[in-house]
């Protein structure tokens, strides 16, 4: 309860130009408090003279003296409660800047359909001070307030045709949509989220039905991968045995061939052996055969042949 008191005091003395502490605060004839140089430097851009809160202008512009008082209170409230807004307040990225900080900008807390800006929360109790604002509709801080106006009338869009399925003003639901059935954007929001709700449920369904699909699919593929490779070992194996096989044989049919070689070849060599004995033989007989063909002496040619036998049939030989 306390921190709140503090909180609306911290409010009371804060300047709305600079939304920080007043610095050399200084009382205008409205009865508003500014900082002594923003209220300063206000004036010297402007060619009028007039309240940066309420507007109200001053046909000569007053003379500025420091509120000793209030500059008093404000700094023994420094010393105990009173500090300046925090840093976190300012916009960072992603946020929305309030429209009427000067300066560096604090972030908006909300924003007005109405009045196509938006606040921070000091500018906004400043909002609140006019009556014809005080039933303004507000929202969550919005960076794109002009989407939410009627392109025709640059009215806020606050009802549903839903006849012409689309958001319009209610200058559109007077003239061009007259007679056709129209709901509040809440009432539309509902049913619209219903379906959502529906549709959300139907791709979760389907979405959980694919997930499966495809698990099985993959595991299919697993046993696929799994079943062929098995199969290439075992073709592995038949082949393997199968080449040993063929190899086996032929190393067995070439030791028979060549042992047939072998036998042949003895059995050749024996015979050649044999004709070259019979070569020999035969040369030898005709050598003496011609010898004595060629003697002159009968006596000697007839005694050697009845000796030697050397005249017999050649296949005897």
């Amino acid at each position: 309860m306390a921190e709140d008191q503090l909180c609306e005091l911290q409010d009371e003395f804060t300047c709305s130009v600079c939304l920080d502490t007043l610095t050399d605060p200084v009382t205008i004839p409205c009865g508003h408090n500014f900082c002594l140089k923003c209220l300063t430097d206000c004036w010297e851009k402007s060619q009028e003279s007039s309240c940066p809160q309420c507007r109200e202008n001053f046909t000569t512009r007053p003379a500025l003296r420091r509120n000793n008082l209030l500059n008093e209170v404000i700094q023994k409230l420094k010393k105990t409660t009173l500090s300046s807004p925090s840093s976190q307040n300012y916009a960072g990225p992603g946020d929305v800047e309030c429209d009427f900080c000067t300066g560096k900008k604090f972030r908006a807390v909300k924003s007005c359909l109405p009045c196509m800006a938006s606040y921070c929360q000091t500018h906004l109790q400043l909002h609140y001070e006019g009556d014809a604002r005080k039933h303004h509709k507000l929202t969550d801080p919005d960076r794109n307030l002009k989407e939410k106006l009627c392109e025709k009338d640059q009215k806020s869009l606050e009802i549903f045709c839903k006849t012409d399925d689309s958001c319009i003003c209610m200058m559109c639901g007077v003239t061009e949509h007259n007679g056709h059935k129209m709901v509040e954007l809440e009432t539309e929001r509902e049913e619209k989220q219903k379906q959502l709700g529906a549709t959300l449920s139907d791709i979760k369904r389907k979405l959980e039905e694919r997930e499966k699909t495809l698990k099985e699919t993959r595991r299919a593929m697993e046993e696929i991968k799994m079943s062929v490779a098995r199969e290439v070992e075992e073709n592995e194996k038949s082949f393997t045995a199968l080449i040993q096989c063929i190899e086996e044989a032929h190393r067995k049919l070439t030791e028979r061939i060549r042992d047939q070689e072998k036998r042949e070849m003895e059995k050749a060599e024996g015979v050649m052996e044999r004709l070259d004995k019979e070569i020999e033989e035969l040369k030898r007989r005709e050598a003496e055969l011609k010898e004595l063909s060629e003697t002159k002496d009968h006596l000697h040619f007839l005694q050697s042949c009845v000796k030697s036998s050397l005249i017999v049939k050649v296949d005897n030989l």
